[in-house]
């Protein structure tokens, strides 16, 4: 006999009881994640039949001082709630808004319009979701910010949460800082401020709501008109300015902007205690602000530019020594030579230029002219004008005199020596010309 063939097992399905309890627990599962997920995880629903909370959450009319963050969607709609959506809610860290459900296909009694066409929202946009509350009527939120819960979280925090302007250009220091009544500006040394730095700032923000701030990198701008006043800048030293609008506005048709400054003194340093008690004391009037005499004006910080300050803040060192050493000498300018008399300004280059007359004519024994002498002198020097003037006056002999009317025979004169003068000028210039011909002729012979 030959050898056994091996049995081969067929492929057989699993007994169906088998499978029956694990797929009822993946059914269950899946049914119990899209139930959460339709009762919105924990999201409210705003109730659109109480007219007073529909207000609240349109226009933040219930005093809450709230803001929300509103997904749309029908109280019947089957589908999950948006990731986007609950993935923001989820991540707990914009405290400044409310998330809630609402059904915008309601119709609303007032208006007789449904919420989507009465706030122009447009529900083919999915997710559709908008802004509102104390930030101001219902704005939807565009698609670009709605990718990733992450993004939906930034796009809210930027929007509701009071930060720090940042100061660019010139346009951005006088539109978010300087047109505010009172502005507080930090100078930043380097690219990114300290944590202890950005703490301090927060708690500003929210111990004074009334006063706009703003920040500027020192180390790559240079604020001109500002920093001339204040302590020049040290690797990673951070400096604190405090503006008080004088008049003026930015806007178009507006008188001209006047501001005034208090810095923080050098010997502070930049941290909540100083700060808040220097902001509180400038607001109160305790504190003393300087008029700028010109704007502030946002440039490029560059080695040529800080030169030129440097300079410039040197004169202004020594135009105070030499105001201080005038005080202290009692105002005697001819014990110190003059010198302290002129300050760089008009009226000190005036006083400069009357000393040296002065000086001048002391030396030379000039004494005052009298008024009749004055006038003496101012009648000869019309006469020789006069006299001058003659000389380069020439005229016929026969022409009449300045002013006298011309008459017809003299017309007729005039115009006979105007046609012998023509006659001659023709014959000399025919006589010219033959000349010319004559010395162009070259004998042969």
């Amino acid at each position: 006999m030959g050898p056994r063939k091996p049995k081969v097992k067929k492929n057989e399905a699993p007994p169906v009881d088998k499978l029956i309890k694990p797929a009822i627990g993946v059914a269950i599962a899946i049914v119990a994640f899209q139930f959460i997920r339709g009762l919105g995880g924990g999201i409210k629903r705003v109730n659109v039949a109480d007219e007073a909370e529909l207000r609240e959450v349109f226009f933040g009319e219930g005093g809450t001082g709230k803001s929300y963050a509103v997904l749309c969607q029908n109280e019947e709609s089957t589908a999950p709630i948006s990731s986007v959506f609950q993935d923001a809610f989820n991540d707990g860290s914009v405290k400044a808004a409310e998330f809630r459900l609402m059904d915008c296909d309601y119709i609303l009694p007032s208006s007789e319009k449904t919420v989507a066409d009465r706030f122009s929202l447009d529900l083919k946009k999915r997710p559709s979701i908008f802004l509102s509350g104390t930030v101001g009527a219902p704005q939807q939120i565009d698609e670009k910010f709605l990718k990733t819960g992450a993004m939906l979280v930034k796009y809210l925090r930027s929007k509701l949460e009071v930060r720090a302007a940042k100061i660019e250009t010139t346009a951005d220091l006088k539109t978010k800082c300087l047109d505010k009544e009172y502005c507080g500006l930090l100078l930043k040394g380097t690219k990114k401020a300290p944590g202890a730095v950005k703490d301090a700032v927060n708690k500003l923000l929210k111990d004074f709501p009334d006063i706009a701030f703003a920040s500027v990198d020192s180390s790559v701008l240079y604020v001109l008109n500002l920093e001339e006043h204040l302590p020049e800048l040290q690797p990673g030293q951070f400096r604190f300015v405090v503006f008080k609008k004088i008049s003026g506005s930015v806007e178009a048709g507006g008188s001209r902007l006047i501001t005034s400054y208090s810095a923080l003194p050098s010997t502070h340093n930049v941290a909540y205690a100083p700060l808040n008690n220097h902001i509180s004391n400038v607001v109160q009037g305790t504190e003393p602000t300087t008029k700028l005499s010109s704007l502030p004006v946002v440039k490029t910080r560059t080695k040529k530019l800080e030169e030129s300050e440097r300079a410039k803040r040197q004169r202004k060192l020594d135009q105070q020594r030499r105001t201080k050493e005038k005080a202290e000498g009692g105002g005697d300018s001819s014990s110190s030579g003059g010198s302290s008399d002129n300050d760089g300004s008009r009226d000190g280059r005036r006083a400069e230029r009357e000393r040296r007359r002065k000086e001048h004519a002391e030396a030379n024994n000039i004494k005052p002219k009298t008024p009749e002498e004055i006038a003496e002198m101012e009648r000869r020097r019309r006469a020789r004008m006069a006299e001058e003037a003659a000389k380069w006056n020439v005229a016929p002999e026969d022409a009449p005199d300045e002013g006298d009317p011309v008459e017809e025979g003299d017309e007729q004169n005039v115009g006979d020596i105007m046609e012998d003068a023509g006659d001659e000028m023709i014959v000399e210039d025919l006589d010219d010309g033959d000349d010319d011909d004559d010395e162009d002729v070259i004998d042969l012979d």
